[in-house]
């Protein structure tokens, strides 16, 4: 099992930003923003080698504005030497790489024009960890989509869209788990026409299922994994925000699901450790605090080996 987490690490400053406004594009500005960003990755990945955090999510904004219509720099031809150099990092040390784009990505969209960018938005993320020379174990994670009213209707697009996608993409596309549309079981489906993984969302689980065990669910998400092809099953984690006074719902004065929490609670990751005790997987803890986090269910970890083993 490795532990990881997304995209920033607070514990390291950041002086040059990592993307700017389309309003200011140009090669110049994007050059320079990349190379902030390549370097700042490497000071990441540095950290959580250190630190024993091996399983990392690279940021979207890697290279800003990749996917939009007014790039029309090959980034990819001239930053061929620094990417390859930090591909052979990740492999050095093993750290399981994913990717994440935001919800625009939606596959299965009425409109055209969106469903095109969102399959240029992926090609982006593809073709990055292409030339980082990352092998299929490196995944591109999205959710379903949109319902739009019906939802056979709806997975059914985004089977035909994603059947239409190269294998570039094809290839290490996984999808997840919702918190209000998609729960497993369609996604299972979505795998039975497809082959497609399915990262498991243990919080999103939480707040949308069909009554379904966390153990059960899990093992069912974790046997649409090829292991030799894509490597260890991945699974998110996280649980509700109870600090967050935003949280609530006016209408019924309820929190609201679905809402990350701030930090990890040790007593928690524990009891899912115990309840997925045998299961071997890769947990990306989607947690506000970030490395924070996973040094503390690191730890835990840790401990409960030594529990094991003493035992």
């Amino acid at each position: 099992m490795r532990i990881g987490y997304p995209c920033i690490n607070n514990s390291i400053p950041r002086n040059a930003p990592s993307t700017f406004r389309l309003a200011s594009y140009s090669e110049s500005r994007m050059i320079q923003t990349v190379k902030d960003n390549l370097l700042h990755l490497n000071q990441i990945l540095k950290y959580n080698v250190k630190n024993n955090l091996l399983f990392f999510r690279i940021s979207s904004n890697l290279v800003p504005f990749a996917s939009h219509p007014i790039c029309k720099f090959a980034w990819y031809k001239f930053f061929q030497s620094e990417l390859p150099q930090i591909g052979d990092y990740i492999k050095k040390y093993n750290i399981r790489i994913s990717m994440h784009p935001d919800q625009f990505v939606i596959l299965n969209s009425h409109n055209e024009k969106i469903v095109q960018n969102s399959i240029n938005e992926l090609r982006y993320h593809c073709t990055l960890l292409d030339v980082m020379r990352l092998d299929e174990t490196a995944k591109v994670q999205i959710h379903v989509g949109g319902v739009y009213g019906n939802k056979m209707e709806a997975i059914d697009r985004f089977i035909k869209t994603y059947n239409l996608v190269d294998q570039s993409i094809k290839k290490r596309l996984v999808i997840e788990n919702d918190d209000r549309l998609y729960g497993l079981r369609d996604c299972l489906y979505i795998n039975q026409q497809t082959g497609i993984p399915i990262v498991f969302d243990s919080f999103h689980h939480k707040c949308y299922n069909n009554g379904e065990s966390l153990k059960c669910t899990l093992e069912a998400a974790m046997s649409t994994w090829d292991r030799t092809r894509d490597g260890l099953p991945m699974v998110d984690y996280s649980s509700q925000d109870l600090e967050n006074e935003m949280d609530y719902d006016n209408d019924t004065n309820n929190r609201k699901k679905g809402r990350h929490a701030q930090t990890i609670d040790v007593t928690s990751f524990e009891k899912f450790l115990n309840e997925t005790e045998a299961l071997d997987f890769d947990v990306m803890l989607e947690i506000k605090d970030k490395e924070m986090s996973a040094l503390k269910a690191l730890s835990t970890l840790k401990r409960k080996k030594t529990i094991n083993r003493n035992n």
